[in-house]
């Protein structure tokens, strides 16, 4: 059977070799849960990526990792803004209520799944600051969005500043926030701006099974640890998660990941002209086809998912072969 040339998920590629290694290095005696030296130096790692004090805290999903962070913004009677296309709200099966124990989501509207200061305000505007009504307590954007599009570092400020102004948390759902860093062509602080806390997305990006939630508060991560444990998800032999983000962080490994799939991203998109449906400024590229031309594609090998009745999403990943990429590029040229 042949092996179709995948463009499913990045969940779907490979664990990158250097990920591998640190796992097999970690495979030794050393203390439990989040006591061994590989998790304790996860805090000074990462404050010296993002260049100022911060905490961090592995979990095996993103679903955990978006969920617990917000568990510690958010109070059970108040609520969320995020996109309506938001990950939180599309794709995590009702875990943030979950974790949250029933605080809501505030569904904004915005172009390219992302989320504005004028959007944000017309949720939170409307809103009476009386008990009959869900408060707005946080704001949760997602870098890059659901559609692939990057938030620029201005952007970014903008929404922070009013999340100050409002008296709100700002969490960064990073799934693929390698990617945004690559396009933009900036460091991880630059990509992240002044949010509260991140979800550092390394599965998507060749790690196997950890995520790294950055909280620059640490009395926020204080209440993330018991919250975690609660949840299921401090594992007992917590160095493998916490190798596999050292792994990715050496060298900067977790950016020139993102980096090859975001190129092979946009040898597709030179392709596709007027049959984007945004701009490509990530790893992910939505295009439209009719069920024909996808079944067309299917016929010469490439894997995708349909989306919806008129189109497909595509998305590359770091170890994406030029010779597929390539391939594919050809193929959505001549339908």
């Amino acid at each position: 059977m042949r092996v179709p040339m995948q463009f499913l998920s990045d969940n779907a590629a490979s664990v990158h070799p250097a990920v591998w290694e640190a796992m097999r290095a970690a495979d030794d005696a050393d203390a439990p849960y989040d006591g061994d030296r590989l998790s304790a130096a996860l805090d000074e790692k990462l404050s010296d990526l993002f260049g100022r004090e911060c905490t961090g805290l592995w979990v095996a999903t993103g679903t955990a990792a978006n969920c617990l962070a917000l568990a510690t913004m958010v109070q059970p009677h108040g609520g969320v803004v995020c996109h309506k296309e938001a990950h939180i709200e599309m794709d995590e099966a009702g875990a943030p209520g979950f974790y949250l124990h029933g605080a809501k989501l505030l569904l904004a509207e915005g172009e390219g799944a992302k989320l504005t200061p004028d959007a944000i305000r017309a949720v939170i505007d409307p809103i009476r600051d009386d008990v009959h009504q869900v408060q707005p307590h946080a704001i949760s954007i997602t870098q890059a969005s659901e559609y692939g599009r990057s938030y620029r570092p201005g952007e970014i400020a903008a929404i922070a500043s009013l999340a100050k102004e409002r008296g709100l948390a700002l969490h960064m759902d990073g799934a693929r926030f390698g990617n945004a860093a690559a396009f933009l062509d900036c460091g991880a602080a630059e990509a992240a701006g002044p949010v509260d806390a991140l979800s550092f997305g390394f599965v998507k990006n060749g790690a196997m099974s950890a995520e790294a939630i950055v909280f620059f508060d640490p009395q926020a991560a204080d209440i993330a640890r018991y919250r975690r444990k609660r949840a299921g998800h401090l594992q007992s032999k917590g160095r493998f998660l916490a190798a596999q983000v050292h792994a990715m962080l050496a060298e900067d490994l977790w950016l020139a990941n993102a980096r090859a799939a975001n190129t092979a991203a946009a040898e597709i998109a030179r392709a596709c002209g007027e049959r984007l449906m945004h701009p490509v400024e990530a790893n992910e590229l939505f295009v439209r086809c009719t069920p024909e031309e996808r079944e067309t594609l299917r016929e010469q090998g490439f894997g995708f998912y349909d989306w919806g009745s008129d189109a497909a999403r595509f998305v590359t990943a770091w170890n994406t072969r030029e010779e597929d990429a390539r391939a594919l590029a050809r193929a959505i040229a001549d339908l």
